[in-house]
């Protein structure tokens, strides 16, 4: 008999741990529901699982933006490739927000909502206000040492590129610092594959806690939202996406489908793009044939600053709150939701439910009420999950277009059949 595949196992926990959600959900020993199963066993399973992940993302994104860059060994490829990337994620993350503002004013998702069915001002303290210029400070740390302990992506990224570049630029000394962060990037791809054998246990404790406090009854009240949101997450990926592949890139959008899909069952079920890039460096390499010098770069990168579908969300959010309070939006406000969406998306860390966060500052930059996040919070879990595969593949397109420009890819084994990445 044949071994079932990772990916295998994990959709099959996926699907299984959907409908394990719903049985439990309709549960009604609370001592069994919530004290054994959701704040027991799925908790300590899920996030154990979710934590273990974590504990990789900034240390595996630190060594290996510091070997990308070094690696390319010539400041001018160096800043080819990355004015490249910077540039792409900036531009599909800006027509990812139009994109949702246009779906949003032509479904009109706040329009007939009846505001008594959500408790308002619910969770809505647990939202902080952030300041745009806090979000660029934090771009170059203090501390080193706090940037790492505190989870600063981009403080950590922006250290990172700094070292590669001076790696670089010393040039034959700096030799065995080059060959330490190749090693040490083996050793944490390393660790995550070892991670990534308990994942399908990860999915199915964190698939069966969301279904089991959410359900589908939930999400009745703000379907117009919802499907707003889907309908540009859909159109961000099936038309911007793929045809950008097709037209820019020369390649099958089909092959590309194919080869995502267990990635995106990974983002689905854990809602985080940095938990999702250790598979997708692997999945470069193996499934897309994209060099790992570029790869190494532009994956770490895009968990960090290119958040589209985050975007969308932060795009019908507005329209959707600004709807439910019956404030009109002018072009003005339209553009300013841009400009800071977009900003905002580049300091929003690819964990669940930091968009939210971010939403405040788009929010308040137009001056609507914060306290309209109260009003999505409920939905927004089960949205995340399948934004943040947006997130996931939006950095996938861009690193096979650029690895196909520097000539760091191998079409013969992007066309080929899937392996097993176990």
């Amino acid at each position: 008999m044949k071994k079932m595949t990772l990916t295998t196992k994990i959709l099959l926990s996926l699907i299984l741990g959907a409908l394990f959600g719903v049985l439990l959900s309709h549960l009604e020993s609370d001592f069994i529901k919530h004290t054994l199963m959701l704040d027991g066993i799925l908790k300590l399973i899920g996030t154990g699982f979710l934590n273990a992940i974590k504990l990789l993302v900034v240390p595996l994104i630190f060594v290996s933006i510091v070997y990308a860059t070094a690696s390319l060994d010539d400041i001018k490829k160096i800043g080819r490739i990355g004015s490249k990337t910077f540039l792409y994620y900036i531009t599909t993350t800006a027509i990812a927000i139009v994109v949702a503002l246009t779906v949003a004013n032509v479904i009109k998702p706040g329009i007939g909502i009846d505001l008594s069915m959500i408790t308002s001002g619910e969770g809505v303290s647990e939202v902080a206000s952030i300041s745009f210029i806090d979000t660029l400070l934090q771009i170059i740390p203090t501390n080193i040492f706090e940037a790492f302990s505190t989870n600063n992506v981009l403080g950590v990224l922006f250290f990172a590129v700094l070292m590669g570049l001076s790696i670089t630029l010393v040039g034959e000394k700096a030799q065995p610092v080059l060959v330490l962060f190749d090693g040490l990037n083996e050793v944490f791809l390393k660790l995550v594959t070892l991670i990534m054998q308990f994942a399908p246990f990860g999915v199915f404790a964190l698939v069966a806690n969301t279904f089991a406090t959410f359900g589908f009854s939930a999400m009745l009240p703000l379907f117009k939202y919802a499907l707003s949101i889907l309908v540009a997450l859909a159109i961000q990926f099936f038309i911007v996406y793929l045809s950008m592949l097709l037209f820019i890139g020369k390649l099958s959008p089909k092959i590309f489908v194919k080869k995502f899909t267990p990635i995106f069952n990974f983002c689905f079920s854990t809602a985080s793009s940095s938990a999702a890039l250790p598979l997708g460096l692997e999945s470069s390499d193996k499934q897309f044939g994209v060099s790992k010098k570029v790869s190494s770069f532009t994956l770490p990168l895009g968990a960090t600053i290119n958040m589209d579908g985050t975007a969308i969300m932060q795009g019908v959010a507005v329209v959707f709150i600004a709807q439910i309070y019956g404030i009109q939006l002018g072009l003005g406000e339209y553009m300013m939701v841009i400009l800071t969406a977009v900003l905002a998306s580049i300091g929003t860390a690819g964990v669940p439910g930091v968009g939210l966060v971010m939403l405040t500052m788009v929010l308040s930059a137009i001056n609507l009420p914060i306290e309209g996040i109260a009003l999505i919070m409920g939905i927004d879990r089960i949205l995340d999950m399948i934004r943040t595969g947006i997130n996931v593949a939006g950095d996938h397109v861009c690193t096979l277009l650029i690895a196909k420009q520097e000539n760091e890819f191998d079409e013969t084994v992007y066309n080929r059949p899937m392996v097993d990445l176990d």
